[in-house]
């Protein structure tokens, strides 16, 4: 084997050691593309460093990111979720499992307007959780619905994941977030699907809300309360995502729009102060610079290993596997899904699809499809164990009845769930190609 390949495939095996270490991803990435470029190419491959890091600098599409943060952390610095909650589960009335409906529709509200599974996943265990055990619910599929329902802001528009996504693989943001619209809802429709059948075989682990609690609020109060509560968030969802799936305007100035409609929101709810304004800026600037940062690492990372030969190397390693381009999807697949056990969506995103997508453009597979593809293979990785961060993130929060074991068999069937979601996209490709194709995309 050529010593160029050799240090691609060390360099590779050094990331994963350093990373196993307890090194920062950004550290991890650029330190390993720094040593192993140096040892093949000495400085020379590395002046073409700077402009790398200047093309990520000044990527506009890359501007929504921290507008769109700013919006997600401002409705949840605001309390939204709490109002939502308390109306939601009012309106599912005596039916079986209807605060966990209540919970997976919060999820997907919030996952249009957070896009943030940490503040939602914490928001929604503190929220309901307790009032879920309370009223009898199984721990486990408590603490399932809430995970699950959490992480459905990485598939549904605006979703970060399909930002960066749409940078790698260069493709326009609102085409991937409109391919995006069906599978989310098609999932969370599953999660739905699934508490009803719950409610109907284990009634006692799916409790309704009792006659007491629905009677404390008149219907008339809740009708206006609905109005005043679940419509500013959905006008909110519909102008960003409308304007950029119409074309009318590019995801930075919807996210521009969003960022000013967030505080509108707040502002109708009675909970804009300047305490929550200073938090929301300050949330959104520690995240955008992480984020900012992991990109500009990973450009040493990603020079490297293309000067040494990386892409040839994983090239000649799907020429190995039979079956043709659809066993090549399932092959990525299957690295995505064991990857998420052990390291985020990000260091996923920027390490394997842009080491096997020369694979993909060649054999001229749709980018669009492969996207959501990606999209709801990394929702698992927020699921699951040992490293899955929704779990860390609700167990923070849990009460202490709750354990460990509770909430990672909460989660297996909602994994399982986000697989046959995958399965379905991977099977029938119009879930994710039919809506960008109808708009002219």
């Amino acid at each position: 084997m050529p010593l160029q390949e050799m240090l691609a495939i060390l360099m590779l095996v050094s990331f994963f050691v350093f990373l196993m270490a307890g090194i920062p991803v950004g550290l991890t990435l650029a330190l390993s593309g720094l040593v192993f470029g140096y040892l093949g190419f000495g400085t020379l491959l590395f002046n073409l460093l700077p402009g790398r890091i200047f093309g990520v600098v000044t990527n506009s599409t890359l501007l929504a990111i921290p507008l769109f943060v700013f919006m997600g952390m401002m409705l949840e610095k605001s309390k939204l979720a709490e109002d939502l909650m308390d109306v939601i589960g009012h309106l599912s009335g005596s039916l079986r499992g209807g605060l966990g409906i209540g919970i997976v529709l919060v999820g997907v509200l919030l996952g249009a307007t957070t896009g943030i599974v940490g503040a939602t996943v914490v928001t929604l265990g503190l929220l309901t959780l307790p009032g879920m055990l309370r009223r009898g619910y199984d721990k486990g599929l408590a603490c399932g619905v809430i995970c699950a329902s959490g992480t459905l802001g990485q598939i549904i528009p605006p979703s970060l994941i399909l930002i960066l996504l749409a940078d790698i693989l260069n493709q326009s943001v609102g085409t991937l977030f409109a391919a995006a619209v069906l599978p989310g809802l098609m999932l969370s429709a599953i999660y739905v699907l699934y508490i009803l059948i719950m409610g109907v075989v284990r009634p006692d682990s799916v409790p309704a809300f009792s006659k007491e609690e629905r009677d404390q609020i008149s219907r008339a109060e809740l009708i206006r309360k609905s109005f005043k509560v679940v419509a500013p968030p959905i006008a909110l969802v519909g102008a960003v995502l409308g304007s950029i799936i119409a074309g009318i305007a590019a995801p930075s100035e919807a996210a521009s729009m969003g960022a000013l409609g967030s505080l509108v929101v707040a502002a109708i709810g009675g909970r804009l102060s300047w305490k929550v304004v200073r938090e929301t800026a300050q949330a959104t600037t520690k995240i955008t610079a992480m984020m900012m940062f992991i990109l500009i690492c990973a450009q040493a990372f990603a020079l490297a290993f293309r000067g040494l030969q990386g892409e040839k190397i994983v090239h000649d390693l799907f020429a190995f596997l039979p079956g043709g381009v659809g066993y090549d999807i399932w092959f990525l697949m299957l690295i995505i899904f064991i990857l998420g056990f052990f390291i985020e969506w990000i260091e996923i995103s920027y390490i394997a699809v842009p080491l096997f997508l020369p694979v993909f453009v060649q054999a001229n597979v749709d980018l669009v499809w492969l996207a959501t593809l990606i999209c709801v293979n990394l929702q698992t990785s927020f699921l699951t164990p040992p490293f899955g961060w929704a779990l860390f993130f609700l167990r923070g929060v849990a009460p202490p009845e709750v354990t460990t074991a509770d909430i990672y068999r909460g989660v297996v069937p909602f994994i399982i769930m986000q697989l046959i979601a995958l399965v379905l996209v991977f099977c029938y490709p119009g879930l994710a190609t039919w809506l960008p194709k109808a708009i002219g995309w």
